[in-house]
């Protein structure tokens, strides 16, 4: 079984920071994407940020300029440091990856974390 693990959400201010972490364990063979959503009260589950294996970024328009999404894959964990925050972050964010869990024919899933709330204050 894979499990993925998010920590580093919580409550900040209007233009402060916060870095979001999550990290996957279990049966891991090889991890292909791994993304961080979010979903605030109302709304629809959004993809936020996006990496590749080789670590190529993607971002949704709303938070281009001040996230960044990495990832260590010696620690099979990825990482969204939030810049800039505003009250419209304020959301629990998830993250996903998709995870190979060994080799050969073995299957490729896809896996979410628990999430995390992160609240910015006006």
């Amino acid at each position: 079984q894979v499990q993925l693990v998010e920590s580093g959400g919580g409550l900040v201010q209007s233009g402060g920071s916060l870095r979001l972490s999550c990290a996957a364990s279990g049966s891991i063979f090889t991890i292909y994407a791994m993304n961080w959503y979010r979903q605030a009260p109302g709304k629809q589950r959004e993809l936020v940020a996006a990496i590749t294996s080789g670590g190529s970024p993607n971002y949704v328009d709303s938070v281009k300029g001040r996230f960044t999404i990495s990832r260590d894959n010696a620690k099979n964990t990825v990482y969204l440091q939030m810049n800039s925050l505003k009250p419209e972050d304020t959301a629990v964010y998830y993250c996903n990856a998709f995870i190979k869990s060994g080799p050969g024919s073995s299957p490729t899933n896809r896996y979410w974390g628990q999430g995390t709330q992160v609240t910015v204050s006006s």
